[in-house]
C-alpha cells in the first residue's frame, strides 16, 4: 500500500487547485501552502491572526488554520466548520478528507470509514477518493488495535465537556452518536440524582482548560447547547 506523507499531500493539492477556479469569495491561500511545504510555517504562522481577521468566514483562510494546527483534535472543529458552513468550498473535500485521515491515524476505523463515505457521497469528483481508498479493518482487527480513549495513558486529559443529561437513554444515544458523526470523540456516563437516573454525554477530552475552552465555544454553537467544563477526576 502506497503512504502519502503530508508534503506529498501539500503537493498534491497545488496541482488539484490549478484545475479549480477560485471562487471570488475565497483568498488565494496557496502561495501561504507552498511556504509551509518548503518548511517556512513560521512566517505563514505570523501572518495566519492578521488574515482571519480581514477574512474571519473565509473558508480558505479556515483552511489554512487548520493545516498550521498541530493538535489533531484542535483542528476537527476548524475542518468541521468549513464542511458544514461551506460544502462548496474548493477547500470542502480537503477537509474531509483530513478528518478521515486523523481518525485512521488514531485507529478510529469507524469514524473514518464515515468521513470517507461522505467524501464519496458529497465530492463523488474528488481526487483525494483515490488516495484514501485503503482497506478500513474487519471488527476483529479494529478490537484488537483501536485505542482506549478514555484510558490512554499517553495523555493526561483532565477535563471534558458535559453536553447534556437526560433521563431517556435513547436521547443520550442520540446526541452522542451526532457528534461521532461530527468526528468528536463522546461518551456517556449514568448518574443518579436524588433517586433519579440519568445518562449524561460528554464531549471532548482535553489536557488543560484552555483547550476545553476553545472546543466549548465551537461545540455550544455547532450544536445548540449550553454544554459546560468539567474535570474528569470528578466523574
Amino acid at each position: 500500500m502506497r503512504k502519502f506523507t503530508a508534503g506529498t499531500i501539500l503537493l498534491f493539492l497545488f496541482i488539484a487547485l490549478t484545475a479549480v477556479p477560485l471562487f471570488s469569495q475565497e483568498q488565494d491561500i496557496v502561495p501561504y501552502l507552498k511556504l509551509i511545504e518548503s518548511g517556512t510555517k513560521d512566517s505563514v504562522l505570523q501572518v495566519l491572526p492578521g488574515l482571519k481577521k480581514s477574512y474571519p468566514n473565509d473558508p480558505s483562510v479556515l483552511f489554512l488554520e487548520g493545516v498550521l494546527t498541530e493538535n489533531g483534535q484542535e483542528a476537527v472543529p476548524v475542518y468541521n466548520r468549513i464542511i458544514t458552513d461551506f460544502p462548496k468550498s474548493k477547500y470542502a473535500d480537503a477537509s474531509v478528507y483530513r478528518l478521515y485521515s486523523y481518525y485512521y491515524s488514531l485507529g478510529l476505523y469507524n469514524t473514518a470509514s464515515t468521513f470517507l463515505g461522505k467524501l464519496k457521497k458529497s465530492y463523488p469528483g474528488s481526487p483525494y477518493i483515490k488516495i484514501a481508498e485503503r482497506e478500513i479493518p474487519t471488527e476483529n482487527e479494529q478490537a484488537s488495535s483501536t485505542p482506549d480513549l478514555t484510558s490512554d495513558n499517553s495523555k493526561d486529559y483532565k477535563f471534558t465537556i458535559q453536553a447534556g443529561a437526560f433521563s431517556s437513554d435513547s436521547n443520550a444515544v442520540s446526541l452522542k452518536q451526532s457528534f461521532e458523526d461530527a468526528g468528536f470523540y463522546s461518551f456517556i456516563k449514568n448518574k443518579s440524582v436524588g433517586g433519579t437516573d440519568f445518562s449524561v454525554v460528554y464531549v471532548g477530552h482535553f489536557e488543560n482548560r484552555a483547550e476545553a475552552e476553545d472546543f466549548l465555544q465551537v461545540v455550544n454553537r455547532q450544536f445548540d447547547l449550553k454544554g459546560h467544563i468539567v474535570s474528569i477526576n470528578q466523574l
